[in-house]
C-alpha cells in the first residue's frame, strides 16, 4: 500500500494546522463479497501516530468503526519551519506505511 497517507501542514505561526488521508479499505469482516458470498476478511488501522521532530503531537487507535479512507484534521503548536513531520500506521494484518515531509 505505499504511497497511500496524503499530509498537507500548514504553520501560523508555531501553530501546525494538519490534514490527513490515510488510503485505506479498512474493513469490518463483517461485509460478505456479493459475487462469492464469502466473509471479506477484516483489514483495518489499529494505529496511527503523527509526529513532530520524534515527538508524538497526536495518537489515533481505530478499530473496525472508523472508515475507509480515514481522513484527520487537528492542531498542534510549538512547530517551526524546518522540522520533520512524520506520519505513520499499522493495521490489524501486520502491514504498516509511513510518510514523512519537512515543514515549511
Amino acid at each position: 500500500m505505499a504511497g497511500n497517507i496524503k499530509v498537507r501542514v500548514k504553520l501560523k505561526g508555531d501553530v501546525a494546522e494538519v490534514k490527513s488521508l490515510v488510503l485505506h479499505p479498512m474493513e469490518t469482516g463483517a461485509r460478505q463479497d456479493p459475487d462469492t458470498g464469502a466473509t471479506v476478511p477484516a483489514h483495518h488501522i489499529t494505529q496511527l501516530a503523527f509526529e513532530n521532530n520524534g515527538e508524538t503531537v497526536m495518537a489515533v487507535n481505530c478499530s473496525t468503526a472508523v472508515s475507509r479512507d480515514p481522513y484527520f484534521s487537528f492542531s498542534f503548536s510549538g512547530a517551526k519551519a524546518g522540522d520533520q513531520f512524520t506520519v505513520r500506521w499499522v493495521d490489524n494484518t501486520g502491514e504498516s506505511e509511513s510518510t514523512e515531509l519537512t515543514l515549511g
